[in-house]
């Protein structure tokens, strides 16, 4: 019995020096050079807007995408995840659907759509598109906003990231950040 309480102890104190040290210092000390080095990012990137009388409100964040459904709107990619192969029946299926979509909102474009808006994103909740896939929407936005196709492909110029160091991934235009702008509230 002394022999247990002898084994037992060690691996007690182990536990609770790891549970410290991993449960509590490694992520305090994290979170804390995260707060220093990336504050926007580590507090959500939240886009926050003051309205007309002073109070301001929070509408989202720029590194999670929304959905957007009417014709004014920049749409993204579809929400939720998807693990379907490229190839599999299920997933050709739910990119007819939504190619059948894009065709029903946007009667008048007869250009290919751009293949980002028809499939999800590993994470499901991307919040960029592709620079094609937002010119492939600039006609129906300015159509339904009454305004200049110019005046809609300077805003999302305005919200389009290169790729990171000039090589590496690809550009994107941030869907909540062009409507915002499209709105007038950023």
């Amino acid at each position: 019995m002394k022999r247990i309480g002898k084994d037992l102890r060690p691996v007690l104190v182990c536990f609770m020096v790891m549970t410290l040290l991993c449960g509590v210092i490694y992520p305090i000390f994290v979170t804390g050079i995260a707060q220093i080095v990336f504050p926007n990012q580590s507090n959500g990137s939240i886009i926050t807007i003051t309205q007309e009388n002073g109070t301001k409100i929070d509408v989202g964040s720029a590194l999670l995408g929304q959905e957007f459904t009417n014709p004014e709107y920049l749409i993204g990619r579809p929400m939720g995840a998807s693990n379907l192969s490229p190839t599999s029946e299920e997933q050709n299926t739910l990119v007819q659907e939504r190619v059948a979509g894009w065709h029903v909102l946007d009667q008048n474009n007869t250009g290919d759509i751009p293949m980002d808006l028809v499939t999800a994103s590993a994470s499901g909740v991307d919040p960029n598109i592709s620079p094609e896939a937002a010119e492939y929407q600039v006609a129906r936005i300015a159509s339904a906003r009454g305004i200049n196709e110019d005046a809609v492909r300077t805003v999302i110029s305005k919200y389009t990231s290169g790729s990171f160091l000039g090589f590496w991934g690809e550009s994107g235009v941030n869907v909540l950040k062009v409507n915002l702008a499209l709105d007038g509230l950023i």
